[in-house]
């Protein structure tokens, strides 16, 4: 049995190239990373306002908008969600100021 997050960037890859008439996923796409980010971002915001301010509910509910519009936009972005999923398993059991720091500075684009 596939994880519940598996199958939902099974769907968003599969809907890539869909009809965006037909598909909310494929119109977000459509839109491209800029697009897809700007989502994210309203997405975000409204988890942010729920997270001060509504039911668990409600919270749960705006978590779910927010990783699905991640997923999103990582497809827009031609980033696999396996990628992701490396990426948790590496940084699993490693303490999360242990694990900021080996990153060092990062240069800004531009």
């Amino acid at each position: 049995m596939t994880h519940i997050l598996d199958r939902l960037a099974a769907t968003i890859d599969a809907r890539k190239g869909s009809d965006p008439g037909t598909s909310y996923t494929a119109s977000v796409l459509a839109r491209g990373t800029d697009g897809a980010a700007a989502k994210f971002r309203e997405e975000s915001a409204e988890f942010i306002a729920a997270v001060l301010n509504e039911t668990p509910d409600r919270i749960a509910a705006e978590a779910s908008d927010v990783i699905y519009h991640l997923l999103v936009a990582m497809a827009a972005a031609d980033v696999p969600a396996a990628n992701l999923w490396a990426e948790l398993e590496a940084r699993e059991g490693i303490s999360g100021h242990a694990e900021k720091s080996s990153r060092g500075k990062k240069k800004k684009k531009g």
